[in-house]
């Protein structure tokens, strides 16, 4: 990007700035605590690789922040490795990789296009000679530019399927594509109100989404994960829409816990549901997915504060599948696809395997 372009994520909120996401300098990797934000605007400082993959693992960035986070925390590895062998830096680095891919099971796929690229940066580098962890923090930024410009696309479709003075309701954090949709929508002149589920139990939904919201200038109400059926009838919901941790190319859409119920209630309702991003080629069906289950103490305590007696036990898949024949659209980059119709996004040219979609 040259000094005179507009970075692409000019004009979004706080927590959707580059710096305010992951940043790699000064021997450390800077991670907004987003399991604390935005009641408190504080960030973890990761002084190794491996304790960016356990920043990942441990929810402190989340949706497309552990993207980010991963590609710095490379940075991070090669600065480590740098009075080594170019071999044994290749190997610190392709072991860095793999403790990054490995962080979160059910994106592992995502993460493995980002890594695969920074390896490749820093290989370039070493056999020019050049410095490792600038290489491969200039291309942790050129991802984020790549992708926040192909999302921009994504929000300009999703923006096509809001009426003026509409009402959307949202799922946890779609990350970019939730600034992308409001800033081009903005753009348009449109007036919209948010409802936003809180997503339990990081409560994603409540604190994220909706502080972009806000921040964004946009009206946005919270709700709790059991209202969101009441809400849509008593409210006039005009689109539910998501992003999506992964979508099957037979048009299966892996997401937060609760986006399956909610598509449920929208197609019981007549509301439309639109899924952002780009089938993933590494998932041609439903089968090749595997649903995290995390801590289910978690369940049991509503940030911090238990919730429920001693000795009652908690369930908690991080994610669920949403079936194709609840799912009206999937917004891509190329435009509007009917999920059953998704092998025509790679016939028109489109590969999500060359470039991230969060």
């Amino acid at each position: 990007m040259t000094d005179h372009q507009e970075r692409p994520d000019h004009g979004l909120a706080f927590m959707l700035q580059y710096e305010n996401i992951a940043w790699y300098e000064g021997g450390a990797v800077r991670i907004l605590d987003r399991r604390i934000y935005p009641e408190k605007v504080a960030f973890v400082t990761c002084r190794s690789h491996t304790e960016v993959a356990r920043a990942i693992t441990d929810m402190v960035t989340q949706s497309a922040g552990p993207f980010s986070a991963a590609a710095m925390g490379l940075a991070l590895a090669a600065r480590e490795c740098r009075e080594r062998s170019a071999q044994d830096q290749l190997r610190y680095l392709a072991d860095a990789a793999e403790k990054m891919v490995n962080a979160r099971p059910t994106t592992r796929l995502r993460m493995k296009q980002v890594a695969d690229r920074c390896l490749a940066a820093g290989k370039i580098a070493l056999d020019r000679g050049e410095q490792v962890d600038e290489a491969i923090r200039l291309e942790a930024l050129a991802i984020n530019d790549r992708r926040y410009r192909r999302v921009a696309r994504i929000g300009a479709y999703l923006a096509d399927m809001f009426p003026d003075r509409g009402t959307i309701m949202t799922q946890c954090f779609g990350e970019t594509i939730v600034g992308m949709m409001l800033r081009e929508s903005k753009l348009r002149g449109k007036t919209l109100r948010v409802f936003c589920p809180e997503t339990r139990p990081y409560f994603q939904g409540a604190r994220l989404t909706a502080t972009v919201v806000r921040d964004m200038g946009f009206d946005v109400t919270v709700i709790t994960d059991n209202m969101p059926a009441f809400v849509m009838k008593n409210e006039k919901i005009d689109v539910f829409t998501s992003a999506a941790d992964a979508i099957c190319v037979d048009g299966h859409v892996v997401n937060k816990i609760g986006t399956y119920q909610i598509a449920i209630a929208a197609h019981y309702h007549g509301v439309p549901y639109f899924v952002t991003g780009a089938p993933d080629v590494g998932h041609p069906t439903v089968d090749t997915i595997h649903i995290e289950m995390r801590d289910p103490e978690f369940v049991l305590q509503a940030m911090g504060v238990r919730t429920a007696a001693e000795g009652v036990k908690g369930y908690y898949p991080s994610f669920d599948i949403t079936p194709p024949h609840l799912v009206s659209g999937v917004v891509t980059d190329l435009g509007v696809f009917a999920p059953l119709d998704l092998a025509r996004y790679f016939e028109k040219g489109g590969d999500a395997s060359k470039e991230l979609v969060v």
